[in-house]
């Protein structure tokens, strides 16, 4: 297969977004396991800030992070699990990367979102929206925490096994792309580099970072008479 030039397939804030969300996934991993709550909890906000920059991404950034481009209807998901190894590269993720990027967000979102009003056995330690229910309701937001946990583990173990079928069985690199954002254009393929506007990208992360501070203290501020 020839190969004629690079092709700049993800922007540079998707390439962000992934890494980082890696790297806190797997902090917030350990500050759980070690107690270690503070941390966990300002792990868990800063999570919550790129989930949220991502839905934002998925609507107004560049081409191929936009849920519109990837998310197929489910004949063309099928037709593509028949023959996944013998497709062509695509254009940003394929029919079934697609659906398993959303799934993954919405487990994401429903972890850390159960975060947010969890409750500890003993009642020492909550989320920063926990005053605003019931300490039954607190503790069943951390079994579904628990649980939402458990399901993107799952659903991260199954990205890992996806990347490894390609890379090692189809012999289509995977993850050279999401560090440096080009891979090889094929003999033939008519696609152009991905464009985005990083005012759209300061404006949106302007925006999220203020929500989540303010969830970060539990949409409670101190008026000037209190200060």
């Amino acid at each position: 297969m020839a190969v004629t030039e690079k092709v700049r397939v993800w922007d540079a804030p998707v390439r962000l977004f992934h890494w980082s969300l890696l790297g806190l996934f797997a902090f917030s991993w350990w500050s759980g396991e070690n107690h270690e709550m503070e941390w966990h909890r300002q792990s868990g906000l800063l999570i919550l800030a790129l989930l949220l920059f991502r839905l934002f991404w998925g609507l107004a950034g560049s081409r191929t992070a936009r849920f519109a481009q990837f998310l197929k209807g489910p004949r063309t998901v099928l037709a593509y699990a028949r023959k996944a190894a013998d497709e062509h590269a695509t254009d940003g993720h394929n029919p079934l990367g697609g659906w398993s990027v959303v799934a993954l967000l919405l487990v994401l979102l429903t972890l850390v979102t159960a975060g947010l009003f969890s409750v500890d056995v003993d009642g020492l330690e909550s989320g920063p929206l926990a005053d605003y229910i019931s300490f039954d309701a607190g503790r069943t937001a951390a079994e579904i925490h628990e649980a939402a946990f458990k399901a993107a583990l799952a659903l991260i173990g199954l990205h890992v096994c996806a990347i490894g079928f390609y890379q090692f069985l189809v012999g289509r690199d995977l993850v050279s792309p999401m560090i440096t954002g080009r891979r090889e254009r094929e003999t033939g393929e008519a696609i152009e580099d991905v464009r985005w506007s990083p005012l759209s990208a300061l404006i949106g992360l302007a925006v999220i970072l203020a929500l989540v501070w303010a969830v970060s203290k539990g949409f409670h501020f101190a008026s000037a008479g209190d200060v």
